[in-house]
């Protein structure tokens, strides 16, 4: 008897040749399609740029509010309506680095390099104003501005255009350190003066960036090494506000309430957060709990407020920065883009990771602000600044200049009405000069010195052994009168 199960008949299934793409394979090719396209690094940097700038606006909101409360203006919304307007301000400027040639902005870097330098020695005079024990700010009235943050970006393409210019001769230190070192140490000896430890600390960081990406030897940044350790020994024992920092980071629990008070808080405030956070506006460390928490300390009160997860997400922007920036330096063939980008991106990581560094206890407090995030006017606008020039040597891109010129601006393009780039044309190489010719009446023991020097006996001047120049004694050969087998008598 047959069964039902056993009159069936016997399919087999089709064997697999190949395993199913997975969703994580798939979104990597999806990832990698997507970077290959040619503005992928331009729209890179507009996505990093928004969400730090809102991120930015959002905490500086929710920082400021105890402080706010006891400032003559707004009420609780003084200190981000200033802060609104100076990100208001830093987006026309960031319009305006977008949109103007970059050639046009390196034609006019010795300018702002001679421009700053006259604004460093202009705030040393009484037209500077002494905010927080240091004399390095301009005040009109409610608007405040400090030169210090300009001169960081015109170092950086002042000294790119000399070094690319000098790129054949940087194998010398006399061309490689003249004359970027001289200006550069210019401008910490007036920043100094100020004192300003922070300012100090990031025109090192671009001077370093410069050197380092024009491929000095290292024996150089050795010596900018101590010579660095020796200004920052020095500023921090002039002031005795630097000195309790430097104090309180060594030991920050022996005075918790005193000299440690501000380190110990921060940390405080980082481990309450825990994971999630207390929640967007609800962290007790901005009600005086933490000293500059709008400012130096913002970075605490988002691991106050938002977490881990939070702290996480701008730990993540400013890796991404990083990426996206060096990336945009070596994607392009101009060797001055290719510095300026590399140097931009490295001043402002490494700005952000100090920050983050003194805050979470690994260095002492310097006061340099969290980039985008902390509040502070011309902080804001140079780095806005710096993100539109980011973003237009994005734009640079060989291919990125190709798509542009060949299929339009695209809607992005249209809306801010950004002119196509200019493709890339090397500079002319110069013909070497042909030597000339030796002065009539050259000295005999001239002669015979260069004689002496010659192996084959025949000099520069073009002249043989024999004394006689060689085209005469030739011309005169010539004129010989010939034998019958054609030999010369």
């Amino acid at each position: 008897m047959v069964t039902q199960a056993e009159a069936r008949p016997q399919v087999e299934r089709p064997r697999r040749t190949g395993r199913a793409p997975g969703r994580v394979t798939a979104f990597r090719v999806a990832l990698t399609a997507w970077l290959g396209r040619p503005l992928a690094s331009f729209h890179l940097v507009l996505a990093v740029f928004g969400l730090l700038t809102v991120l930015g606006l959002v905490m500086v909101l929710s920082a400021s509010s105890v402080v706010s409360f006891n400032t003559p203006g707004f009420g609780l919304y003084t200190v981000f309506f200033k802060q609104l307007i100076y990100v208001s301000v830093g987006a026309v400027l960031f319009w305006v680095a977008l949109r103007v040639p970059l050639a046009r902005i390196r034609a006019l870097s010795p300018t702002a390099m001679v421009g700053s330098i006259l604004l460093l020695m202009a705030v040393l005079t009484p037209l500077g104003a002494e905010l927080n024990g240091t004399r390095s700010w301009f005040v009109l009235g409610p608007v405040s501005f400090q030169p210090v943050e300009v001169c960081k970006l015109a170092l950086a393409l002042w000294g790119a255009h000399v070094l690319v210019v000098k790129k054949a001769v940087l194998h010398r230190y006399r061309h490689l350190l003249v004359p970027v070192v001289p200006a550069a140490l210019l401008m910490f000896a007036l920043v100094m003066l100020q004192p300003d430890l922070a300012g100090t600390v990031t025109l090192g960081i671009v001077l370093v960036a410069l050197l380092w990406f024009a491929g000095a030897p290292m024996r150089i940044f050795g010596a900018l090494a101590l010579g660095g350790l020796a200004g920052v020994a020095l500023l921090a024992v002039g002031t005795e506000y630097r000195l309790d920092r430097v104090v309180s980071f060594l030991n920050p629990e022996q005075d918790q309430l005193g000299k440690g008070f501000q380190a110990v808080q921060a940390q405080l405030a980082l481990a309450d957060g825990g994971l999630f956070g207390r929640g967007l506006g609800q962290g007790p460390s901005k009600w005086n709990f933490l000293p500059n928490v709008h400012n130096d300390f913002i970075f605490a009160l988002i691991g106050d407020e938002l977490g881990f997860l939070g702290c996480s997400l701008v730990l993540g922007l400013f890796a991404m920065l990083a990426v996206v920036g060096m990336r945009v330096a070596t994607r392009n063939i101009d060797p001055w883009i290719r510095m300026v980008a590399a140097t931009l991106t490295v001043w402002l990581v490494a700005q952000a990771a100090i920050n983050i560094g003194y805050v979470v206890g690994l260095l002492p407090v310097t006061g340099i602000t969290l980039p985008m995030i902390s509040s502070g006017g011309t902080s804001a606008v140079v780095t806005m600044v710096v993100f539109g020039l980011l973003a237009n040597c994005a734009r640079h891109e060989p291919e990125a200049v190709s798509a542009l010129r060949s299929q339009g601006p695209g809607r992005f393009g249209k809306l801010m009405r950004l002119p196509a780039p200019d493709p890339y044309k090397p500079p002319k190489k110069r013909r070497p000069a042909r030597p000339s010719a030796p002065p009539r009446g050259v000295a005999r023991s001239t002669v015979d010195h260069s004689r002496r020097g010659a192996p084959d006996g025949r000099t520069t001047s073009g002249r043989v052994a024999g004394g006689a120049p060689a085209a005469r004694q030739k011309k005169t050969n010539r004129g010989a009168p010939r034998t019958a087998k054609g030999g010369r008598r």
